[in-house]
């Protein structure tokens, strides 16, 4: 499959996800959620979710098991909102890049 379709896709599913997150009425799933990197497989049958949270990561590890439980919702609403033939199994995986970005920002603001 051509490149520029999976990107296309990749984004559509992203900018869908993040719609997603915001509805979903889980006390785990905050709303400081991001979607850090997204990998769609190449025969569009899995697709690796990083997500991150500014609170730390707790959690986002809190926020990683509401999404891993509420993963058949999740993906019921991608088949329904973006127009593909098979809807990719969705995998969440906690990453803590913000964070760590933020921490590393607030250690530059202090050397000056």
């Amino acid at each position: 499959m051509a490149s520029h379709r999976i990107d296309r896709l990749s984004e559509d599913i992203r900018r869908e996800l993040l719609a997603i997150f915001r509805q979903l009425k889980d006390p785990r799933i905050s709303g400081m959620l991001s979607i850090v990197k997204l990998d769609l497989a190449g025969d569009l049958s899995h697709c690796k979710v990083y997500v991150s949270s500014l609170e730390g990561m707790d959690t986002t590890r809190r926020a990683v098991e509401g999404l891993k439980s509420a993963a058949g919702l999740i993906r019921t609403e991608i088949g329904k909102r973006v127009r593909m033939r098979r809807t990719p199994e969705l995998h969440f995986i906690a990453d803590d890049s913000i964070a760590e970005s933020a921490r590393i920002q607030r250690m530059m603001e202090e050397l000056t």
